[in-house]
């Protein structure tokens, strides 16, 4: 069989992007090298993973929000519980290298394109939890997923590639790697990995220690480093060795012990080492996401260290943004570069969350300059406008394509528009189509959707709260693509709809499944 799309990787990115295209009805094979999903460093404590903003409308998008909430459940409570912040009076609303920021701090009237919705700005889910609720959704959309079948190498052709994955062999029109950091499709097909080299090797530990009040509850920096601690023994640490240490060999209750004294400045002893791993702040990314018909999504396109964790939902916004266009050259009436414009957009993103995560390192550094530098940024996150300034940068309120047009909600994620009889945005967006809004209804705009039916559904009526706007084309990713705000000019709406869906006299049949 061939396979319209091969999926190296079966963690959230990959099972993510997976369903994104058979929600347009493609043929799509996940290989995973691991034979078992589970694993306890996806569990809590350290299986935390917050969800920002663009994830949590992604998962609200496709009808995915409720299903992560109820399989969380308890779990949610407890994610809470193990976090040092809890013990605050005041709400977090996130941190910056550990300086953290206050929700009753943060000015939303700065946020005009907004509408209430199911999404909060932030979520804490644990990792194994949200890879059950992906596999689960995969699966049930027709999602083939094979375990224990690592890709191995594979040869591209022109009209496909050939994937050996453990002992057997497989075909698919494209090939998208979706698997880590130390990903094998990236390296076998020789794309280009740069950055800057680690500074540190994290430790997160769970332990037993003979004397816990040694060390203090929350996040420290010290003369030699950095370390969390959540009582009863839950530990992250970071020690600036240059990652001397990262995956060298395995973490003991001595090196464990060793590292604690050094970072924390004590004679804490440790007493049992339940579950150890390390990670650094090694910050790298591919040069371009596409060769010939291999992509690269999630942390095989990106990687940096766990700070402020964005690589998750760095992760979900290339697979949000990857699935329809490339289901749509796929099918063959992509408009011409509509698939390039998944790097043109998504590289950017990930290079400045990149760099976010290099300027926490340099708060982090065991100096003088560090401590200065931090006291101001300390100072500054403490304002209004700095809490929500940052509150803009880790839930990913600010997030916004360059689409090339001056209206100021185009690129911008599009709001959960209510209409009067009860439909939203959000409910509306769960076939992965795009929606073309009529806020003004009686203008041509039914007829332009009409040229690209089963590709754009067309929403007219009025909405409870419009935000002055009278028409909004939203890309099946939920990125508003134009808008306007006064009569709808038809020959602006037909451009841009061109500009995203392509000649209306070359749709294809997408009432098709994959040819076998």
């Amino acid at each position: 069989m061939i396979y319209d799309v091969v999926i190296a990787g079966a963690g959230p990115v990959g099972l993510f992007l997976a369903s994104e295209l058979r929600l347009a009805g493609l043929s799509v094979l996940v290989l995973e090298q691991a034979e078992d999903p589970r694993s306890p460093l996806k569990c809590l404590p350290f299986g935390m993973r917050g969800l920002s903003v663009p994830t949590l409308e992604a998962l609200y998008r496709r009808g995915l929000l409720e299903d992560v909430v109820a399989a969380q459940g308890a779990g949610t409570a407890k994610a809470s519980a193990v976090a040092h912040w809890t013990q605050q009076l005041r709400r977090p609303g996130g941190h910056f290298a550990g300086i953290q920021f206050y929700q009753d701090n943060i000015d939303t009237s700065k946020w005009p394109f907004r509408l209430p919705s199911p999404v909060g700005t932030n979520m804490a889910v644990e990792m194994q939890s949200l890879e059950a609720v992906l596999a689960g959704n995969a699966s049930a959309a027709g999602v083939e997923i094979r375990r224990g079948f690592g890709v191995e190498d594979f040869d591209q052709t022109n009209d496909g590639v050939i994937i050996r994955a453990g002992g057997e062999t497989f075909r698919g029109r494209w090939l998208v790697g979706c698997d880590g950091g130390r990903s094998t499709v990236r390296k076998a097909a020789g794309f280009e990995f740069v950055g800057t080299d680690p500074e540190f090797t994290g430790y997160s530990i769970e332990v037993e220690m003979a004397d816990p009040e040694k060390i203090h509850l929350g996040r420290h920096y010290t003369a030699t480093g950095m370390y969390t601690y959540a009582p009863p023994g839950t530990i992250a640490m970071v020690e600036f060795d240059g990652g001397a240490f990262h995956r060298t060999q395995p973490v003991t209750l001595d090196h464990a012990q060793g590292v604690l004294r050094r970072v924390s400045g004590t004679d804490v002893t440790v007493s049992a080492l339940r579950l150890a791993t390390t990670w650094t702040d090694r910050a790298y990314q591919a040069s371009t996401y596409r060769k010939g018909r291999v992509l690269l999504a999630g942390d095989a396109a990106h990687i940096h260290s766990p700070l402020g964790g964005q690589g998750l939902n760095l992760g979900i916004g290339d697979a949000m943004n990857l699935g329809w266009k490339l289901a749509s050259t796929i099918y063959g009436d992509a408009p011409e570069g509509l698939l390039d414009s998944y790097c043109s957009e998504r590289h950017p993103v990930g290079a400045q969350v990149l760099d976010w995560s290099r300027a926490q390192v340099g708060l982090m550094r065991p100096s003088r300059s560090s401590r200065a530098l931090e006291a101001i940024i300390r100072d500054l996150i403490g304002t209004r406008d700095g809490a929500t300034y940052f509150a803009e940068r880790v839930w990913g309120v600010s997030l916004r394509y360059d689409l090339g047009a001056s209206h100021p909600l185009v690129g911008r994620s599009a709001p959960d528009f209510e209409l009067v009889d009860g439909r939203k945005v959000g409910d509306l967006l769960r076939a992965g189509k795009g929606l073309l809004l009529d806020f003004a209804e009686g203008t041509p705009l039914e007829v332009l959707a009409g040229s690209w039916r089963g590709r754009i559904g067309y929403v007219a009526g009025r909405a409870r709260d419009a935000l002055g706007l009278s028409a909004v084309l939203v890309r099946p990713d939920g990125c508003v693509a134009w808008a306007a705000d006064g009569v709808p000019d038809l020959a602006q709406a037909t451009e841009a709809v061109s500009r995203w869906f392509g000649d209306p006299e070359n749709q294809a049949d997408r009432r098709r499944l994959s040819i076998a």
